[in-house]
């Protein structure tokens, strides 16, 4: 799962290089094809896998790949065992069969497809039910400010359906919508006596969200028998038939009034949900070394990473394949350094290679890196982290404001090489780099712009990727790494 981050142009000039260099003046760097990454990633996206849900057996089979990759390379094992990281996360196995229709005095008058009509949240909980259908605003009730979705509303024993997001607006300039996760919101509904929940996205946004499948549900204790589903818009308007309103207009007269107008449906679905939850799953990091060959350096370390993960499948009929996310980070890391190795490249300070499980819960893996770090925190350098790097159309490299000289290796080596970099970036890390900025260590976030059109679809296909682009950013991360492993950067105050 991806995060917003409002980007932020850096305003200093930075002096470039405007004359062309050859790719062989740097060992190693023309040897980087997109042959070789789209092989990795057409296996990490294959249907074997199932989307590579941390603790599932396609996920499994994904990180086994990656401990052979790595056993070939000859990386020294890292892990607490042998490659392997392990720690325990969530689980929540969606099996056959999955059901929503649309039903009138008992008939059912419509049945919506799973994967283009809807699709289950990732924890959704277990039920077959039929019932009543409410529609609830944001699903909010924020008494500190006045706030109410359910104000006035029985929806004991029905079937709401609520905005996915909490509102852009707010009641007044200090009021702060607070808690509104997910999980937030299915708890809300199953206090006022609601049976399961139906997130909808804004119809008025400029281009609304589609039903994507996503995990990440925020805090709290999961209701097992509390389905929860992602509705299309169109879905949605088909339940307010005889209602008087269309979801774009109750969205635009809750955001203009600032005020809730929750309603009573007169339709009614059935839902039917099968899943199992676990609450404490195995998965694991993928963590290799290359040793330094300096004798002061080598006991510094590169880390470079890329989260291996991604959000699974839904009885057994769709899985999200996840080729940009982030089969693309996951090839280009295991690209680098099949290069530093096939190119006999023995760079000053030591470099890990790390594939992480679970960013798609929330992190996961990279927390359980820095919290359980295989060498000293301090002695890390840098952190490359590379996320969606294989869709899109050119090169952006983040947390420029924390780290701007790390930053600065990138932008002059793209000027040298690639040509592709623009100059917007961010601060406080992003995704998996976020981690590692909390614990001070310096870091850069490669990831093309314009990347996220197929962001945790069935349509995230390798078919789908900027190739020539995927394996320019894969260049400029290899650039970056070697000039930071031979010695060229040294470890920055992180801002």
């Amino acid at each position: 799962m991806k995060y917003k981050i409002s980007l932020l142009l850096i305003v200093s000039f930075i002096s470039l290089h405007s004359q062309n260099k050859n790719q062989t003046d740097v060992p190693g760097l023309s040897s980087i094809s997109k042959q070789s990454l789209m092989k990795t990633v057409s296996y990490l996206a294959s249907k074997e896998l199932a989307g590579r849900l941390s603790g599932s057996k396609g996920y499994n089979k994904a990180a086994y790949f990656i401990a052979n990759e790595f056993s070939y390379l000859n990386l020294k094992p890292l892990g607490d065992e042998n490659y392997f990281q392990k720690f325990k996360v969530e689980y929540n196995e969606i099996n056959s069969p999955i059901k929503l229709n649309l039903v009138d005095e008992g008939i059912i008058k419509k049945e919506y497809k799973l994967g283009k009509d809807f699709v289950c949240r990732g924890f959704t909980g277990a039920n077959h039910l039929t019932a009543p259908l409410a529609f609830v605003g944001y699903g909010l009730t924020k008494p500190g400010i006045g706030y109410d979705d359910y104000a006035g509303m029985d929806v004991k024993g029905k079937i709401v359906i609520a905005f996915k997001y909490n509102p852009k607006w707010r009641i007044n300039d200090t009021s702060d919508w607070g808690e509104g996760s997910i999980r937030y919101k299915i708890s809300n509904a199953a206090k006022h006596g609601a049976v399961a929940l139906l997130l909808v996205s804004f119809p008025n946004d400029a281009k609304p969200q589609k039903t994507i499948l996503s995990i990440l549900e925020g805090e709290g204790e999961q209701k097992e028998d509390f389905p929860s589903l992602h509705i299309d818009i169109p879905v949605a308007d088909e339940f307010l038939t005889g209602s008087g309103f269309s979801l774009k207009e109750l969205e635009t007269k809750i955001d203009s009034l600032k005020k809730p107008n929750s309603i009573l449906l007169k339709t009614s679905a059935e839902v039917d949900v099968h899943s199992k939850y676990f609450k404490e799953q195995e998965t694991m990091n993928l963590v290799g070394l290359l040793e330094g060959s300096d004798e002061k350096l080598k006991d510094e370390y590169l880390v470079i990473g890329a989260h291996l993960d991604h959000v699974g499948s839904q009885g057994g009929e769709i899985f999200a394949p996840g080729a940009n996310d982030n089969a693309s980070g996951s090839a280009a890391v295991l690209e680098i350094a099949r290069t530093f190795i096939a190119n006999n490249i023995k760079p000053k300070r030591s470099i890990i290679f790390v594939l992480f499980a679970s960013e798609e819960i929330g992190l996961a893996g990279a927390k359980h890196f820095v919290d359980n770090p295989p060498v000293p925190l301090d002695k890390i350098t840098a952190m490359i982290n590379l996320d969606c790097v294989g869709y899109g159309d050119s090169i952006q490299v983040g947390n420029g404001l924390s780290s701007p000289q790390l930053w600065q290796l990138a932008r002059r080596n793209d000027s040298l090489y690639t040509k592709m970099m623009v100059r917007t970036t961010w601060a406080g890390g992003g995704a998996d780099a976020t981690p590692f900025h909390q614990k001070k260590i310096p870091c850069a976030y490669f990831v093309t712009t314009n990347s996220y059109e197929h962001l945790h679809c069935l349509t995230d296909t390798p078919e789908t990727l900027n190739k020539d682009l995927f394996e320019r950013i894969t260049k400029l991360a290899y650039l970056t790494a070697y000039e930071a492993a031979c010695g060229i950067y040294k470890k920055e105050e992180v801002k």
